[in-house]
């Protein structure tokens, strides 16, 4: 596991919008990511997300294009983890559900940052969903950066 992690400079996110959906596959692991993302997202001054929860992972991708649809959030952040087991069903989770966020985060011209995290064995997922490390504060980071981002030109494009 790589310990780096992007360089983030502080963004004011008053008056943005978000929501996470979430996984409830894995939930204990799951949940550590959501409330490290919201609490993030609220320190920087954002409105409270909003926060849904669905079976597991592959149904995140229906649920963020629901939260898409609805026009109210500047970002939508989903989360899931996948451990692996006996198949290789973890990497169709991770592949299929990849594609498609990227592809309705472009149809949709809203920000969807993938944090489904899929991870060979439940010591990787604890390790990225712990208190030393916890990829639910690079989500919320990679939110607020996007969501600055398309307003900054969704602006520029109406001038």
């Amino acid at each position: 596991m790589s310990l780096d992690t992007p360089r983030f400079q502080q963004i004011d996110g008053s008056g943005l919008r978000f929501a996470i959906v979430a996984a409830r596959y894995n939930e204990a692991l799951v949940d550590t990511l959501v409330q490290k993302a919201a609490a993030t997202l609220v320190a920087s001054g954002a409105v409270e997300p909003t926060i849904e929860r669905v079976p597991g992972s592959a149904e995140l991708p229906f649920a963020a294009s629901l939260l898409a649809e609805s026009g109210r959030f500047d970002a939508i952040i989903v989360i899931g983890m996948v451990i692996a087991g006996d198949t290789n069903h973890h990497n169709v989770i991770g592949d299929s559900t990849a594609t498609t966020l990227q592809s309705l985060s472009i149809q949709a011209r809203l920000p969807v940052i993938n944090g489904i995290i899929v991870v060979n064995d439940h010591s990787q997922a604890e390790a990225r969903a712990g208190t030393t490390l916890n990829r639910g504060k690079e989500f919320a980071e990679a939110a607020l950066a996007m969501a600055v981002y398309t307003k900054k030109w969704k602006t520029k494009k109406n001038l």
